[in-house]
């Protein structure tokens, strides 16, 4: 009878845990890519040197992808060709399989010069599972270098059904 009572319990406690994990994942994943983009514009500004953060697929190049989830790598771009000199100064491992991680706009790597500020357009990275896209959450890095977190936009959040 007590066994019983557990299963029926478990069966109703499970469906939100398992919520609250896949809700977890997502902010792990955003919290870490904060603190690398943190991390690559205090290198930029610290040394004086332009940084790069960028995807990467393989840990020592960077990937011209706008997802992110396979791993990004942040390294100093002395030469301006989008790829790190030598070996880079950080690789995040990513998340494959657990969250889906999309640059907007085509842009797909997040240069910071020494003044702390990032070059090109504002980029917002969306982190998301298809399977529960109003979870989604977003990173966004303005050309003065500033770095954010937040919950998607629904407009956002509608694109991570659409990732696969």
């Amino acid at each position: 009878m007590v066994l019983a009572i557990i299963a029926v319990l478990m069966g109703i406690a499970a469906p939100p845990l398992r919520q609250l994990l896949s809700r977890n994942e997502l902010r792990v994943a955003q919290t870490d890519f904060i603190a690398a983009l943190q991390h690559a514009r205090e290198a930029a500004v610290m040394s004086g040197r332009r940084t790069l953060f960028c995807p990467s697929r393989d840990g020592s190049s960077c990937s011209d992808a706008t997802r992110w989830e396979s791993g990004w790598l942040l390294g100093r771009d002395s030469n301006r060709d989008d790829q790190p000199d030598g070996s880079p100064l950080h690789v995040g491992q990513g998340y494959a399989g657990k969250v889906a991680i999309y640059s907007s706009g085509g842009r797909h790597v997040v240069r910071f010069r020494p003044d702390g500020s990032a070059s090109g357009s504002n980029i917002t990275l969306l982190f998301c599972q298809p399977s529960k896209a109003s979870d989604a959450l977003v990173v966004v890095v303005s050309n003065a270098g500033r770095i954010r977190g937040a919950p998607a936009s629904s407009t956002q959040a509608a694109t991570c059904t659409q990732l696969k």
